[in-house]
């Protein structure tokens, strides 16, 4: 990745020419392995699982089985959980005694004492891999079904949600790779992966091996080497002492040990060919080389560090420890222990003198104090690396000369781009990550965050400790969309919600759009129809007979309370406290930031009641919203909340023959405009029902919306549309209605708004109360609220009445041959206007409301720029006449 992109690559997201774009992709991808999303079915198979249990062992190395034991045998509920197939951890292939015991042999024992017990769970190839507040931990069990067909193994995932009283983190510890020139070629290994090979699978990963440790472990591996009839050249220590008793094996079987000296780098294309080996000065530097040639591996080992994401990833804090070398857990977020080398100790914990008890108290007798396991493995905890810390060997040809020494290997993060990003003025560990990509790959950092953190530290002259560690994220690995979403596929992947008239819908040909959760009628088209037909039938209906939609989805909250004119008074930015019972007002809500975030129309049915509409895909966010101020921050405000948006169907009917076909479905509701004048409600009976009608408008013509309860919203339906045949009605979708807003200029937030869109850019500056607070109102003083080249609202005429600007588009202010261009705003909608016999756009431009008749441009991806004239933002009865008619 890094031999396409320098250091720097993540924020450089506007590559140019333009042209190249699809082979950047290309190559990147290739680079980087990415492969191609499948489009066929998934032959696998997902299931989510819930738990409880007393005591949650993730990790089933010596020190987690040890733990599973003491709460087993205490009678608790234990789920001892391992990514491994095989369980035992360490004990697999070191030469620990545990017990008096083989490590190997106490790991079966005790494995088999464990799945007797009734109350004991134990999965293997099951990760943990996020945890979570009030002790919850997620899982991925990875099983395999041999039965299936075809022959080849299909997997079979699970999920496990599980609440544990106490957890047991005893995830152990990852060795850290040395950083040192040509470090990434094939046969460098971790002296513990080496190990590993030799103990437990039996394979010999090279004939002729050199050690390169800063610690004592890899003396183990030496010895691994020679019992397997591997020849070890050499053994490098950073050291100038240290390694004990392990260390006079070693040289009793004749390896050379060579103290206080590095591998500077290793020689070799496809595989290690030698090795170049200088003794390390007390000022830092190194002395002349030497070299140990025909070598075909080398085994590495630059300490441990313990896995603590588990600790991290709901709050808990880590800390570095200079004895341990190593950023080691301290303050905890959930009732935990960390046992074993996770805790930073070499040892293993045994822990089978904890003292568990059955019931509510095994969770307090799992050792919460996080040092009651014990260690009986060995005699004394001794710390993890018992290393003489080296982050980087040192280059004797300069930091940017020589061969690369590798941080990441994942994304060919080098030491020298670490030193580059510091000299750039990156000190803050995360912005060092971005700038080179440090532990962005599928490990995030496993492997080589710590060195990087090391390196960093310095290059700025600081202890790790104030350099710090990135942030540790779930999942602690990768985890299979899949696995996510269990059997939740097609239909119910989300929840589907259909109003009470949907059924008609489907009987009369509408086509569905998703709007949230819901599935709204987008349009109607009759037989031989385009989609671009129906719709300008549809808006003309509207506008010369009369239309009929359904706007049950709209967002319904009932607020309720001696205090709700006043709650509303602070949300809302116009005021709400002398609106009339019986009348209905239009109000923006904006966030704390300014920003508008929803809008709606709002009735006062009674002193203390109201009915709040809002839109169909902010009505659960803006419920939690309100819930959040009158909880958190104005409590003494006596006003209750209840979503109601289920409950009502909502019937609008639009167009020059609303009056007549409300009449004519029967109503004892006076409709004249002068006793029901736009913006207020009556209740009353429509065709026989029990009824709310509104008379507000969304397509700017004299409208009515009739509200009635969900279970007769289809009779209501069908009995107003049987009384409006013969004046000609239509149904019309979300599209028709999107087109006859726009002709109006009404604004959707969040498709001509993005959070980003302020009332005056929307030059709805007469809705912002002058003498009174609401939220967000001292947001809107800041100076960049008060620039006056903000992306304002305003609306665009092509000049080729034909031409639909696409949504979306870019605007410049003059035509251009080659790019990058200066982008002066963007269309937010834009639709043909059957009405008008012209294509129209709403859209954002810098300084839109004081460039009125200049013209804009819009590059399209063919090739063609569209020239678009500003204008006003309504282009349909400027005048509002026929709303009010």
């Amino acid at each position: 990745f890094a031999r396409i992109l320098p250091a720097g690559f993540y924020y450089k997201t506007f590559m140019r020419p333009a042209f190249m774009w699809h082979w950047y992709e290309k190559q990147i991808r290739k680079a980087a392995g990415f492969g191609v999303a499948p489009d066929g079915p998934d032959p696998d198979t997902y299931d989510h699982m819930n738990a409880h249990t007393d005591v949650l062992v993730v990790g089933a190395g010596p020190s987690g089985i040890a733990a599973a034991l003491a709460a087993a045998r205490k009678g608790a509920r234990v789920i001892l959980a391992d990514e491994r197939h095989e369980l035992g951890g360490s004990a697999l292939y070191t030469r620990d005694a545990i017990d008096g015991q083989p490590a190997e042999e106490w790991v079966r024992a005790s494995l088999d004492e464990l799945q007797s017990m009734p109350k004991v769970r134990v999965f293997s190839r099951t990760t943990a891999f996020g945890a979570y507040r009030e002790n919850f931990v997620a899982l991925v069990e990875r099983r395999t079904d041999h039965l299936a067909s075809p022959p080849e193994h299909v997997s079979r995932q699970r999920m496990w949600r599980v609440r544990a009283k106490h957890i047991v983190i005893a995830t152990g510890s990852l060795e850290r790779p040395l950083v040192f020139g040509n470090n990434d070629r094939p046969g460098v290994m971790l002296s513990g992966a080496v190990s590993t090979y030799v103990n437990q699978f039996g394979v010999a990963p090279g004939s002729r091996a050199v050690v390169f440790t800063n610690n004592d472990h890899a003396y183990h591996t030496a010895l691994d080497l020679c019992d397997a009839g591997v020849e070890v050249a050499a053994l490098v220590d950073v050291r100038a002492s240290g390694a004990g008793a392990v260390a006079a094996e070693v040289e009793a079987r004749g390896i050379t040990v060579l103290k206080r000296h590095v591998v500077c780098q290793v020689d070799g294309k496809k595989r290690v060919s030698a090795a170049e080996i200088r003794p390390l000065k007390d000022d830092g530097s190194v002395g002349g080389p030497s070299r140990i040639e025909s070598c075909d591996m080398l085994a590495m080992s630059g300490g441990f560090s313990p896995v603590v994401h588990l600790h991290a990833h709901p709050g808990g804090r880590t800390a570095y420890d200079p004895e341990r070398a190593a950023f080691v857990a301290t303050d905890a977020a959930l009732d935990q222990t960390i046992a074993g080398s996770a805790a930073g100790d070499e040892t293993l914990a045994a822990c089978l003198e904890s003292g568990f008890s059955a019931g509510d108290d095994a969770a307090k007798a799992a050792g919460v104090t996080g040092r009651e396991l014990g260690h009986r493995a060995s005699a004394e905890s001794a710390p993890l690396n018992d290393a003489e810390t080296i982050w980087q060997v040192p280059n004797p040809l300069g930091m940017s000369r020589g061969p690369k020494a590798f941080v990441d290997y994942q994304n060919d993060t080098s030491a020298a781009d670490l030193h580059l990003a510091v000299r750039e003025g990156y000190h803050s560990i995360e912005h060092v990550k971005r700038y080179t990509a440090l532990g962005f790959g599928t490990d995030q950092g496993k492997l080589g965050n710590i060195n990087g953190m090391g390196i960093v530290s310095s290059a700025l002259g600081l202890a790790p400790d104030a350099v710090g560690t990135t942030t540790f994220r779930p999942p602690y690995s990768p985890v299979t969309f899949g696995a996510v979403a269990g059997r939740a596929l097609g239909g119910l992947l989300d929840p589907v919600r259909k109003t009470a008239i949907h059924p008609w819908h489907e009987a009369h040909g509408a086509l569905f759009e998703n709007v949230g959760q819901w599935h709204r009628p987008w349009y109607y088209p009759k037989p031989g129809e385009t989609m671009q037909q129906a719709v300008d039938r549809e808006c003309l209906a509207v506008r010369n007979a009369v239309g009929i939609m359904d706007a049950s989805t709209l967002g319904k909250i009932d607020v309720r309370g001696p205090d709700a004119a006043e709650f509303l008074d602070r949300i809302y930015t116009n005021g709400w406290k002398k609106l009339a019972v019986g009348r209905a007002r239009y109000g923006l809500m904006l966030g704390e930031d300014g920003m508008v975030m929803d809008d709606g129309v709002s009735a006062r049915l009674a002193d203390d009641h109201y009915y709040m509409t809002t839109t169909t895909g902010g009505a659960a966010h803006v419920l939690g919203w309100m819930e959040r101020w009158a909880q958190t921050e104005w409590p003494e405000l006596k006003v209750y909340f209840t979503s109601v948006t289920d409950e009502w169907t909502t019937i609008s009917i639009a167009g020059p023959n609303a009056r007549s076909v409300l009449e004519s479905v029967g109503t004892d509701i006076d409709l004249d405009s002068e006793t029901f004048p736009f913006m207020s409600f009556k209740f009353g009976q429509v065709a026989g029902m029990d009824a709310r009608v509104f008379r507000v408008s969304f397509s700017g013509e004299h409208a009515f919306e009739i509200n009635v309860p969900a279970n007769y919203g289809r009779a209501m339906w069908e009995a107003v549309f049987a009384a409006g045949e013969s004046y000609g009605i239509t149904p019309y979708g979300t599209e028709a209605m999107h087109v006859l807003r726009a002709e109006k200029g009404f604004v959707i937030v969040g498709q001509d708004t993005d959070g980003s869109v302020t009332p005056h850019d929307l030059g709805m500056s007469w809705i912002v109360a002058k003498h009174k607070d609401f939220l967000g109102k001292r947001s809107l003083s800041r100076s960049d609220c008060v620039r006056t080249d903000r992306k304002q609202l305003v609306g665009l005429l092509t000049e080729d009445p034909e031409e639909v600007l696409v949504e979306g588009a870019q605007l410049v202010d003059e035509p251009f041959t080659r790019l990058p261009a200066k982008m002066v705003g963007h269309v937010t909608s834009s639709y043909w206007s059957a009405a008008l016999g012209h294509s129209i756009a709403l859209a954002v431009v810098k300084g839109g409301h004081h460039r009125h008749g200049e013209t804009v441009y819009a590059p399209m991806a063919d090739g063609r720029v569209i020239p678009a004239k500003i204008g006003p933002s309504v282009f349909y009865d400027v005048k509002g006449v026929r709303l009010h008619g």
